[in-house]
């Protein structure tokens, strides 16, 4: 029959082992495929802007002179920067407001700097415009009567844009003519323009005018704040890239009625006031389902998502700065770092081990499994490493033989008052709990105040900070109450106290 303390080493060896797989440099993470479901995940570890470098972007309000953003307007331009870049798949990016009208954004480990600029600083105004019987060249520039871009149906004007005389830029907006009824349609099951939302544009045709700035204003028959859910995906009968979405109540139906008076007509899909594809409209759309088609790529399709799905800019952002941070100050600060780490653990397992000598020796031994799993639950999570994160996780190192210390004194006092080795293990723990408990209770507490402030005002160093530390001290307590315990048992439950007692430091 094998023993409690047996029992809980073989689990700790497990657990050991498997953190100390996953810390290895060479891991390759975990990959298979379990039937017709497929699971890859890397196992690496995140480091930030300062640790592996990326790129820096300062972003100012572009306005005409004069003019300065509202305080609301700022912020809700720097929560929409916010989602965009952590779209863009950037780990723990950092977000800040910088007086009336800067945002600094950090952007660590980033590929292609031109394209998430681009994104950053995109207004993201998109337009469904009635180009009537006139199709548009991909690319051409046109003025729109679009008065309120926050507004689904934002035009100012029904007028057949070829033949409409311009409108004022300060034309009073009208409300737009709908029909009565809805439309009901039945799409063709036979044409991809049906089936998908929107057609193809007819490659035979070839524009008859190419609207520029100073042309005619087009009427837009809905903005980009219809769509309530966009994705790229590619489609099943010529595998052509394209941007899905789906609209909301009112830009169903608004899109439903346009579509059904307008079969045949061309209906432009434009972008920050460029058209990206002129398809005609071949049947009714009512479903609130379509999709948006263009010469895209991968890359330039999920931008365009982006952008979408998270809205326009309430002001317009500039760039007047950004530069590319090496990763060299990182290198040499991951050395130092991990030179202070590793004095500061020697430092803490050669006090215990003078101290303590038997049971230090053990915590010891605790503190390795200690700071292996850790490191393996930043990997796995993951954690993005920072410096001030690294700072959280060296610290936790001294915090996780608090509880170590306060149970091996409360044992030396049994074993003073004589009671027998595995009495006093027992008694040691039970008696030190409440104090451990209270002390990093007060640490998680703190953590969680600190984790909040960074999320509340965008200092992501201070959530790192505060995480690193909330896990090294919950990793502590597992070690502390249960490794550690498990190895004393293991080896004092059959020693003879009484002809060892130099062995306790007593």
């Amino acid at each position: 029959m094998i023993s409690r303390p047996v029992r809980s080493i073989i689990f700790i060896l497990i657990v050991f082992l498997g953190a100390v797989w996953v810390v290895l440099p060479s891991n390759p993470g975990v990959h298979f495929t379990l039937g017709k479901t497929s699971y890859d995940r890397d196992i690496k570890v995140h480091e930030g802007l300062d640790l592996q470098g990326g790129l820096q972007v300062l972003l100012e309000a572009d306005l005409p002179a004069g003019q300065t953003p509202t305080g609301e307007s700022m912020r809700t331009a720097r929560d929409i920067v916010e989602n965009r870049v952590n779209a863009l798949g950037v780990t723990e990016p950092l977000v800040q407001q910088q007086g009336a009208n800067r945002i600094v954004v950090e952007l660590p480990g980033v590929q292609d700097p031109d394209q998430a600029i681009a994104t950053l600083k995109q207004t993201g105004l998109l337009e469904f415009v009635d180009a009537q019987t006139t199709p548009l060249r991909v690319g051409a520039e046109l003025q729109t009567d679009c008065v309120n871009p926050s507004l689904v149906d934002c035009g100012a004007s029904t007028l057949p844009p070829a033949t409409a005389t311009p409108l004022s830029p300060t034309a009073a907006p009208t409300a737009s003519q709908e029909p009565t009824t809805a439309a009901t349609t039945t799409v063709s099951a036979t044409e991809q323009a049906a089936a998908t939302g929107v057609a193809s544009p007819t490659p035979a045709a070839s524009p008859t005018t190419q609207p520029t700035p100073a042309g005619p204003i087009y009427h837009t028959v809905m903005t980009g704040a219809a769509i309530s859910r966009v994705g790229v995906s590619r489609n099943s009968s010529d595998n052509q890239i394209v941007v899905q979405f789906e609209l909301t109540s009112d830009g169903a139906r608004i899109f439903g009625n346009h579509t059904s008076t307008h079969i045949q007509q061309f209906l432009a899909i434009v972008l920050d006031k460029k058209v990206i594809s002129s398809p005609v409209i071949q049947a009714a759309i009512t479903s609130g389902k379509g999709v948006i088609q263009g010469s895209f790529t991968l890359d330039s399709a999920n931008q365009l998502a982006i952008q979408l799905r998270y809205g326009s800019l309430p002001v317009p952002l500039k760039v007047v700065q950004s530069k590319t941070i090496g990763p060299t100050l990182g290198e040499d600060s991951i050395r130092k770092s991990a030179i202070a780490g590793a004095i500061g653990l020697a430092v803490v397992a050669l006090f215990m081990l003078l101290y303590y000598r038997l049971p230090g020796f053990l915590a010891d031994l605790a503190l390795i499994v200690y700071a292996v799993a850790v490191f393996a639950i930043f990997k796995l999570i993951p954690v993005t490493l920072t410096l001030p994160g690294i700072a959280g996780f060296v610290l936790s190192v001294g915090v996780a033989v608090d509880a170590n210390i306060l149970i091996f004194e409360r044992m030396k006092e049994e074993l003073r008052g004589g009671r027998k080795l595995e009495q006093a293990v027992e008694v040691g723990h039970s008696r030190a709990w409440p104090s451990i408990r209270d002390s990093n209770i007060s640490t998680l507490i703190t953590c969680a105040i600190l984790f909040w402030f960074g999320s509340t005002f965008g200092a992501s160093i201070v959530k790192g900070f505060a995480l690193t530390l909330a896990i090294g001290v919950g990793v502590s307590l597992f070690t502390a109450l249960f490794v550690t315990r498990a190895l004393l048992h293991l080896v004092l439950d059959r020693m003879n106290f009484a002809e060892r007692h130099s062995w306790f430091g007593i």
